[in-house]
């Protein structure tokens, strides 16, 4: 998924505000979501950050136009994790793995039933 860096983004020096890295890596998950007509909220349940680890590389700044890629790490019974990396035209400047838990409406974790095992892996499987 391609992002452009905004204003908003950006602190006063228009560096891209750190949390901001997490949210453009929040966007492309749910865009691979979006590109088959669905939301990353499903019929049983939905999916929350369980534990994440952040490698910050370099700066993006405003204006920047970035690259996120998303690759299935594992598949487990009740999550999965993912690594997400952003680049600035062909340089890695950010790495994110994420570990997202399948939890009901009512907040409790849920194993992945085997549709949206076949889903995550449509998604992400590289």
């Amino acid at each position: 998924m391609q992002i452009r860096v905004y204003y908003e983004d950006t602190d006063t020096g228009g560096v891209v505000y750190h949390s901001n890295y997490l949210n453009f890596c929040e966007r492309a998950r749910s865009d691979a979501f979006f590109k088959k007509d669905m939301t990353p909220v499903l019929e049983s349940g939905h999916f929350v950050a369980r534990k994440l680890e952040a490698d910050y590389i370099a700066s993006a700044k405003l204006g920047d136009v970035l690259d996120v890629k998303t690759e299935l790490i594992q598949m487990k019974a009740a999550s999965f994790t993912l690594f997400q990396t952003i680049f600035r035209d062909s340089k890695k400047i950010f790495g994110l793995s994420i570990t997202l838990a399948y939890i009901t409406f009512e907040g409790k974790p849920q194993k992945i039933d085997a549709n949206t095992k076949e889903l995550i892996l449509s998604l992400f499987d590289s």
